[in-house]
């Protein structure tokens, strides 16, 4: 008998740029030409229903004249649409296509888009560079920086993925003039929670500033860009394989991803993640974390946004608190939350652990109370 060691201690830079900025296509192309996904020629775009007519027919015309070999890769917009099945019709159209390693991927979208996109690169061939071109707020805040990728399930949300490092990342901030303005404040949600977590000066900024946001001036809209991509990359840099700190960005998540499952995607992600910060920084004040003034002027920013901080009638209050047993932070059965120190901080509960298990009893009394 023997045994025979393999050694495979690697070295891996993923550093990618994030570019912020208008009307990027012309960019893009330009970054391709230039060896941005190495000397390959052909390309995957992958978009949804509604970006495609918008912005990815657009794009794609342009990368075709400048000599690449191109398909468009379109699935049903939505959160619906985050799942294996859409993950398997999109790799069986790039084979059918006949895509092998020889391939680069562009996700064309928001958060859904750049999700099943990257996790899709991370597998395809057992892996292909892919880069990101963000035409939402939500994704800008949320899905741009940190590399998780995931697809959700009727068991669980966001446990199927990997950490998947795009090659680049484009925040293309001329394209938020088209979002409905449902979609708008959705991505308000992750801005507000960011500054919840680790910024009481953004806090303030966008207390002053929520019209001038809306109205999509150029100055506050690249400073919450900015300041998003600064506060997920801090974070993000010292966990980025979420042992420990990288929990705290699930600020709000814990009934906010329950309460967009058991709505049947009713609501955006935004607004359930509004509700569940609603409900998380009501659960902080309880436990002594935050005052409830702060915790009311949380709430209060949230509804400036325009964004719900109460459970919808239509939603089974007893389905929803079932719903937070499949939350990717629960462990040993038992519920955990990411709660604020106050406003601008997390709480850390031991060293690098950032949620707490919280009783069953006090989670269905802070949501029937909502």
């Amino acid at each position: 008998m023997s045994t025979f060691n393999v050694e495979l201690k690697k070295v891996v830079d993923d550093s990618y740029e994030i570019e912020i900025g208008y009307d990027l296509k012309s960019k893009l192309v330009h970054d391709l030409e230039g060896g941005l996904v190495g000397k390959t020629k052909k390309i995957a775009v992958i978009t949804d229903s509604n970006v495609r007519d918008l912005y990815a027919k657009e794009i794609c015309e342009a990368i075709v004249d400048a000599g690449f070999s191109l398909d468009l890769f379109v699935f049903a917009a939505g959160e619906k649409s985050k799942t294996r099945e859409t993950k398997a019709m999109l790799e069986d159209a790039m084979l059918e296509k006949g895509y092998r390693r020889d391939c680069a991927i562009i996700a064309i979208g928001g958060g859904v888009v750049s999700d099943l996109a990257g996790f899709l690169a991370g597998t395809f061939a057992r892996g292909v560079p892919f880069v990101n071109y963000s035409t939402t707020l939500l994704s800008a805040a949320d899905a741009s920086v940190g590399g998780k990728t995931a697809v959700d399930t009727a068991l669980a949300t966001n446990l199927i993925g990997l950490f998947n490092q795009p090659k680049k990342v484009y925040i293309d901030v001329e394209t938020w003039k088209t979002l409905p303005e449902r979609q708008l404040k959705s991505g308000m949600a992750e801005t507000i929670k960011h500054a919840c977590l680790a910024n009481y000066e953004m806090f303030e900024f966008l207390e002053q500033n929520m019209e001038a946001i809306y109205a999509l001036q150029k100055f506050p809209c690249e400073y919450i860009t900015e300041n998003n991509c600064r506060i997920k990359y801090d974070v993000v840099m010292k966990d980025e394989l979420e042992s420990g700190l990288r929990e705290v960005l699930n600020l709000g998540h814990t009934v906010g991803r329950a309460i967009e499952t058991v709505s049947d995607y009713q609501l955006l992600h935004g607004e359930a993640v509004s509700i569940g910060m609603a409900a998380q920084v009501q659960l902080s004040a309880r436990l002594g974390y935050m005052s409830e003034e702060q915790a009311e002027r949380v709430i209060a920013l949230f509804d400036k946004a325009g964004l719900p901080t109460k459970i919808p009638e239509y939603i089974d209050r007893e389905a929803l608190v079932k719903k937070l047993y499949t939350d990717k932070k629960v462990r040993d059965g038992k519920i955990r939350f990411v709660l604020q120190k106050g406003i601008g901080e997390v709480v850390e509960f031991s060293p690098n652990v950032y949620s707490t298990p919280i009783e069953e009893s006090v989670a269905r009394e802070i949501i029937f109370e909502l």
